[in-house]
């Protein structure tokens, strides 16, 4: 098996996050990968459902202190970082009062999103390849997992027009039983487009329901995983339609994580440093 670099984004991760399928794949999936050899990263969003003081979160001060532009405003990207001991893995949390205070998750209880839905999927995407950029620390793979990291592979091809940082680097999709109801809202087309987007950016993100979304991520990405029994068939089948690499779900967990690694490899290909 070849080493390499992966970066995990996820949006949820037990114990941050409390305890359900795509937090426990946020979690353990990372942890085998480094068990395995691997360097790893791994970010994901500072909802207002996690314990700063439970978890001894802090903020990495060199990473901090960045303004992005959404909407025509300035927002502080804050990075914050905490550990699990028994993995001997730290996770990086996106952070931004005006987005992340007061919002518990990704969406509502009823599975509907609120107004600042959009602005705060864009944060969050541009937000995380930002600080990656900043720490130096170039991944040989992107392994992102839930609809709330769908935006990573629009910013990945707009940051390597501008900059060779992310070059070379692969992207895989975890599919998970994550979807919300109705579509993101605001004007996300508008948004996009002052973050440079192009034509075919628009036309694969025009559609911002949860299938769309996550339709446009598995285009621009090279692997998919297929990370839960109930993942939405459609996804699946609109992946494998399109020739896109596919790892079908397991029940065992170590052999899926193993699989996983695998599947890492054959996407990556052959590593040089």
């Amino acid at each position: 098996m070849a080493k390499g670099r992966i970066l995990f984004v996820n949006q949820e991760i037990t114990p941050f996050s409390g305890e359900s399928e795509i937090a426990a794949m946020g979690r353990y999936l990372p942890a085998r990968t480094q068990e395995m050899g691997r360097e790893i990263r791994v970010f994901m969003p500072k909802f207002s459902n996690v314990a700063e003081r439970k978890h001894q979160l802090h903020e990495v001060i060199r990473l901090s202190g960045m303004n992005l532009i959404m909407n025509n405003c300035d927002r502080q990207l804050i990075i914050k970082v905490g550990s699990i001991p028994t993995a001997r893995m730290q996770v990086y949390f996106i952070d931004n009062e005006e987005y992340f205070a007061g919002t518990p998750g990704a969406q509502k209880a009823d599975g509907t999103l609120d107004n600042l839905s959009d602005e705060r999927l864009l944060f969050f995407g541009r937000g995380t390849l930002e600080a990656v950029r900043k720490l130096a620390w170039q991944p040989h793979l992107i392994n992102f997992c839930g609809w709330f990291a769908s935006m990573i592979p629009f910013y990945m091809r707009r940051i390597n027009k501008e900059n060779a940082f992310f070059s070379g680097t692969k992207m895989v999709i975890t599919l998970m039983d994550d979807g919300f109801k109705g579509n993101i809202g605001g004007d996300l087309e508008r948004k996009m487009k002052a973050d440079g987007a192009t034509a075919k950016d628009l036309r694969l993100y025009g559609d911002t329901t949860y299938l769309g979304l996550m339709k446009s991520a598995i285009t621009y990405s090279q692997g998919v995983i297929i990370g839960s029994p109930n993942a939405n068939p459609e996804l699946v089948a609109f992946a494998k339609e399109n020739k896109r690499s596919v790892l079908d779900y397991i029940a065992d967990r170590d052999e899926f994580y193993t699989r996983i690694n695998k599947f890492y490899d054959s996407i990556i290909g052959r590593i040089d440093n």
